[in-house]
């Protein structure tokens, strides 16, 4: 954030700057600048003030006044420089041996479930180590929860969408068969997807997922672009929802559902979109450097950003505020666990996990 200043004359001759701040960090640095400014005044201007109270006594009050700004302005103060990481936490490795480790994401009781695109598998996080769910999916990446229970799956070679049904998911702890996946639609108007890739699903059980290509597959590419697709709640009916990307990759929502981040991999961006009606996304602007894949965002508001070798935190006015280097490359992150703290990161061969100051949605 960028803040504006300007300058105007006032009786007396004095210059008032005038800050506008966007940001609570923007807003605590004019109320610091009040406070010296305040100070600095009394010092320079006493002799000159028609003041009917002794020196002393004046001094005093505005001594005490800024002194109590002060102690209150300092536990935000600090808090904005606190580490969004739990105080003393390491990096865990809870899986080893994958092939290529993929779209993370939470179940309603906390358990975390991530893809492994080279196996083709998809496995769950149990008392610190992984076990298989799920084969023979399709070329699995992004995965997500929705608000019921369901479990939408990127099937990236296969060219579409498919849900593992919560009632499924409830009945049994699997293993699960892929007879028992809802199969979506592989093409849109007529002509075969290029290979879904990251997915999220919104608060009113509507999907959206990218459709790149990176990997090669013996089909061509039949679409006229790498775009942004959605699904309605209850419907198969896949609509386009943005176009004007170069090829998108990762994507996350907030929990109003108001914007949607994306990250455009061959230009190492990351963008933003409002949500208008039936799922369109508009207004796109730049939102940070770096977009590498996949993201997650906490509960307030910061972004968590992918990079080849680290995760970027960005707050949510696109101030960068950490980053944090990961033991191997990620591929994509979400929160999980009970309180939604451990930030799970999944690397390629491998996932970690880490304990966060913040919770995560």
């Amino acid at each position: 954030m960028k803040e504006k200043t300007g300058t105007k004359k006032a009786p007396g001759n004095y210059r008032i700057i005038r800050v506008y701040a966007e940001s609570p960090a923007g807003t605590k640095k004019v109320l610091i600048w009040i406070i010296l400014e305040f100070t600095a005044r009394q010092q320079c201007h006493l002799n000159k003030m028609d003041i009917s109270m002794p020196r002393t006594s004046y001094v005093s009050i505005c001594f005490v006044f800024s002194f109590f700004l002060l102690i209150t302005l300092t536990p935000s103060l600090a808090l904005e420089n606190e580490s969004v990481v739990e105080n003393g936490a390491e990096f865990v490795m809870v899986a080893d041996g994958l092939k290529f480790s993929e779209g993370p994401a939470v179940y309603s009781s906390g358990t975390v479930w991530f893809s492994d695109y080279g196996t083709d598998k998809i496995y769950r996080i149990i008392g610190g180590s992984a076990e298989t769910v799920l084969e023979n999916v399709g070329g699995p990446i992004g995965l997500h929860f929705d608000n019921e229970g369901s479990l939408y799956i990127c099937a990236a070679k296969e060219h579409r969408i498919k849900k593992l049904p919560a009632d499924v998911i409830a009945s049994s702890s699997g293993p699960y068969s892929k007879e028992q996946l809802v199969v979506y639609s592989d093409r849109f108007d007529g002509k075969l997807l290029n290979s879904p890739n990251d997915i999220w699903v919104d608060k009113k059980g509507g999907v959206y997922f990218t459709d790149p290509r990176f990997a090669p597959l013996p089909e061509e590419v039949e679409q006229d672009g790498y775009h942004i697709y959605y699904i309605p709640a209850g419907s198969t009916k896949i609509i386009r929802a943005a176009v004007d990307l170069d090829k998108p990759n990762g994507i996350v929502g907030t929990h109003d559902g108001r914007l949607v981040y994306v990250t455009d991999t061959p230009v190492d961006k990351t963008f933003v979109y409002d949500v208008g009606n039936h799922g369109r996304l508009s207004g796109k602007r730049f939102f940070a450097e770096g977009g590498y894949d996949g993201m997650a965002v906490d509960v307030e508001g910061n972004v968590y950003i992918t990079l080849e070798h680290s995760i970027e935190v960005y707050n949510s006015s696109g101030e960068k505020i950490e980053a944090l280097d990961v033991p191997g490359k990620p591929t994509n992150v979400c929160f999980g666990g009970d309180d939604r703290k451990t930030l799970y990161i999944t690397a390629r061969s491998k996932v970690f996990s880490l304990r966060m100051r913040i919770r995560g949605m």
